[in-house]
């Protein structure tokens, strides 16, 4: 029975060293690949990264410059702006001083029509007014007496009656 033990340990150690043979040489094949897949890579990449890090070193000034003239630019913008700012503001100022000055002259003017327009009222008003009321007393006199020739040949009570409304 040691026999069979020492048969099956001999067939099992067989077994494991062809296993381990065949995946030694199943990774040697897989890494020829990949060397090989590598080095195509590498030849095919290495031109183009040579490329890019010739542009990017002939590029790497140009950019480091227009970002410093960037910077410059939003620099002297800022300044533009600033000055802007201190002429709308100073313009602004001056307008609405130039507007309160329009207002007290305008006001000024106001007062002065007003003024001239109540003294004109009380200057010319008030005669044409007197003259009115001449006018119309004289006109109720005129009337007063025709409607008294009328009536005194026709009734002499209605005429006291139409005095007594004059007065009242």
């Amino acid at each position: 029975m040691q026999n069979w033990v020492g048969v099956v340990v001999a067939i099992a150690f067989v077994l494991q060293v062809s296993i381990l043979a065949a995946l030694f040489l199943t990774t040697r094949r897989t890494m020829q690949k990949l060397d090989k897949t590598v080095t195509d890579l590498n030849a095919r990449a290495g031109p183009i990264l040579t490329r890019v890090q010739i542009l990017l070193d002939d590029t790497q000034p140009k950019i480091s410059t227009m970002v410093s003239d960037a910077a410059h630019v939003v620099y002297l913008a800022r300044g533009q702006a600033q000055k802007m700012d201190r002429v709308l503001t100073d313009a602004a100022d001056r307008v609405r001083g130039q507007l309160l000055h329009l207002d007290r002259i305008l006001t000024g003017t106001m007062e002065a029509v007003e003024d001239a327009g109540a003294q004109f009222k009380h200057s010319f008003w008030k005669p044409v007014q007197r003259a009115s009321a001449l006018v119309q007393g004289i006109k109720v006199g005129l009337d007063l007496l025709r409607s008294r020739k009328a009536a005194g040949s026709r009734n002499p009570e209605s005429s006291a009656e139409q005095e007594e409304e004059l007065f009242i």
